[in-house]
């Protein structure tokens, strides 16, 4: 008997051995997919629905399918899209149809000026509403009646934007509300007798007011230093609804009610309430949460409380809906991480829903395209950071691939869950990205948010490194092949890593970056003066002694410390971060003999939107990164620092 047991070990041992051996001998093939060009990836459609016709045939649709965006109209029910407007130059945005009648509103600024201009267009032609210089006008929403129209404008002092109103018949203006106190406008009752207002004290907390507009009276809300925002009065006028965070990490829906000066609170939960409002009649409230960088939407009728159900559509997100003036359909907006934004119509009554747009280029197969995941790693303090992982379907234990570091922009952004072509393009060419969302980041409570206040290119910065590391350990990702890349805010971290940090990451890809906070900071457009002394309040004042620090964390005036190679990318009429920023990062670190790439877009802004700028960018965006990261290694760098710095181009 002990004989057999023995002998049964043994061949337990050698089988165990064998499947040992077999499964070291084993190798994992990569999965196989088509690679998309630039070209393939920009010509996804990006397009959006304005809102309903007054009949509600038609929908008005911005889309930049002619490589600008421009506005359209389509069959409510689907099919073709009919042209609007024909522009090859500036952008056109549309806003909305009349209530009545068939007449269009539309914005347009000058190419990324961001100093828009609000127009008409009817059957004679298209006529501008708002003054034609140096004034900035944002339209507001209509009034209840349809007979007239609310927008904000800086036509009395270009730094603060008071409110007017403008009827749809001779469109003649009158001023509402007069802003010399620096507030910004919340909401206003259907009888323009209340008006509610916040104060930023700083990049979280606001103060809330309600104004009378017959009294001059205005009330504070608060009573503790908290985030205050308005979200709607009620259809009846009686009460007003608004979120805060007071005494909480989230947000959470509070009512008001006018007659009394009681509040109550309508709902709590364990993410940020980010938005709520009523249907036009009242019929329908809507309201929206931010769950773990992910819209979720919840619309209820009113009277009965009944929760409205929504179509499932091929298993994505519902995150937005507008409804009709009637309430009868809405527009809806559904995605996923792994496939674009498209409208569809939904008949409340009928339960059915019709699709109007398909704006996934049919080259690309969705198949090959990723579904992003939420991960979490701990920060050098022990911080837990939450980030958003892309796996490139082609990588494994025996094909491991680069990767980036992805940041987003702000101050006090947040990576989302949802579709974006250039990280798709990224992923599909073999390259992991984690979208960092770093401690100052919004989404995960004020404590979190507030964590990088006076301490950017600190911190925030050593949970990108820790973010780097965590992709180190992944057994996909080549550990000495890690970048970072970002816009704006992101931009800035990608200087500071390359700054201060310059062995951490092997390049950096800087998209339209802050590098001299000092310059930033005084230069602020003079319609954010509501919001600058909220941001000197996060950031530190340049006029103080805040300077010091300002000019510490700053990467132009510490650029030879910069070692790695660095692309460098900016539009020319952005108003937020200067074209001399950019000009400027790209002369210092040259300096140094580092391999250095600039590519500047005379008709941009503060973001690419057109389809030939953004192929331009992002395409060499990625011959940047298969260049020096995915085929990084001295030798490359050495022989290639005289002509790379020679490839400047401006398109």
């Amino acid at each position: 008997m002990k004989k057999l047991i023995l002998f049964s070990l043994g061949v337990l041992l050698l089988y165990s051995c064998k499947q040992e051996k077999e499964k070291k001998e084993e190798v994992v093939t990569p999965i196989k997919i088509d690679q998309y060009s630039i070209e393939q990836f920009m010509d996804n459609e990006n397009a959006f629905a304005n809102g309903f016709s007054s009949d509600k045939s038609k929908v008005l649709m911005t889309s930049n399918r002619s490589g600008i965006f421009n506005m359209y109209t389509t069959p409510s029910q689907g099919g073709e899209f009919t042209p609007i407007t024909k522009s090859d130059t500036a952008s056109v945005y549309g806003i909305s149809y009349f209530p009545q009648d068939d007449r269009i509103l539309f914005r347009m600024d000058g190419n990324g000026d961001e100093i828009f201009k609000i127009f008409v267009k009817d059957s004679s032609g298209i006529r501008r509403l708002t003054p034609e210089k140096n004034v900035r006008a944002l339209f507001r929403g209509w009034a209840k009646d349809g007979k007239s129209f609310f927008y904000a404008s800086n036509e009395r002092d270009p730094k603060f934007m008071d409110h007017y109103e403008m009827n749809i018949t001779d469109f003649t203006s009158k001023l509402i509300y007069q802003n010399n106190d620096g507030m910004d406008f919340g909401q206003m009752s259907e009888d323009r007798k209340y008006i509610l207002l916040t104060k930023p004290i700083n990049t979280n907390d606001r103060d809330l007011y309600l104004l009378n507009t017959e009294t001059k009276e205005k009330i504070k809300i608060n009573d503790n230093l908290s985030g205050n925002s308005p979200e709607d009065f009620s259809p009846d006028d009686s009460s007003f609804y608004y979120t805060t965070d007071d005494n909480a990490e989230f947000s959470y829906l509070m009512k008001y009610n006018l007659a009394d000066g009681s509040k109550e609170k309508v709902l709590e939960k364990k993410w940020d309430i980010s938005a709520f409002y009523f249907t036009r009649n009242g019929k329908y409230q809507v309201l929206f949460t931010n769950e773990d960088a992910k819209t979720v939407m919840e619309v209820t009728e009113v009277a009965t409380g009944t929760k409205v159900e929504f179509p499932s559509i091929d298993y994505q997100q519902i995150n937005s809906a507008r409804f009709s003036r009637d309430e009868t359909m809405a527009l809806l907006r559904v995605s996923g991480s792994n496939t674009p934004n498209n409208a569809y119509t939904y008949d409340l009554a009928t339960k059915k829903h019709n699709r109007l747009t398909d704006v996934l280029n049919k080259d690309i197969n969705v198949n090959h395209l990723v579904t992003s995941e939420v991960v979490r790693f701990k920060s050098f303090d022990g911080l837990e950071v939450p980030a958003i992982y892309y796996k490139p379907k082609q990588a494994s234990a025996d094909h491991k691939v680069p990767a980036l570091v992805w940041v987003h922009g702000g101050p006090g952004g947040q990576s989302r869950q949802g579709f974006s072509s250039i990280i798709q393009y990224l992923v599909n060419h073999g390259y992991a990205i984690l979208a960092v969302n770093n401690r100052g980041s919004s989404g995960y409570g004020k404590s979190f948010y507030k964590m990088d206040d006076r301490n950017h290119g600190d911190k925030d910065l050593k949970d990108c490194v820790a973010g780097k590391d965590w992709l180190a350990q992944q057994d996909i990702i080549n550990a000495d092949k890690i970048g970072i890349i970002g816009g704006s805010y992101g931009g800035y971290m990608t200087m500071a890593a390359l700054t201060y940090t310059p062995e951490e990451f092997k390049v950096g890809v800087n998209i339209f970056g802050v590098t001299n906070w000092l310059r930033t900071l005084k230069s602020i457009p003079p319609w954010w003066e509501s919001f600058k002394e909220a941001l000197y309040t996060e950031m530190g004042d340049p006029n103080t002694a805040d300077s010091i620090r300002l000019r510490q964390i700053s990467p132009l005036f510490h650029t030879e410390k910069v070692t790695k190679p660095l692309m460098v990318l900016q539009g020319a009429q952005d108003p937020r971060v200067l074209k001399i920023e950019s000009d400027e990062i790209v002369e210092g670190v040259k300096k140094n003999g580092v391999p250095v790439e600039y590519v500047l877009f005379e008709d941009e802004g503060h973001g690419f939107v057109k389809k030939e700028n953004q192929i331009e960018a992002y395409g060499r965006v990625l011959k940047f990164l298969d260049k020096y990261l995915k085929g990084t290694n001295k030798e490359v760098i050495n022989d290639e620092k005289n002509e790379s710095t020679k490839v400047d181009s401006e398109s």
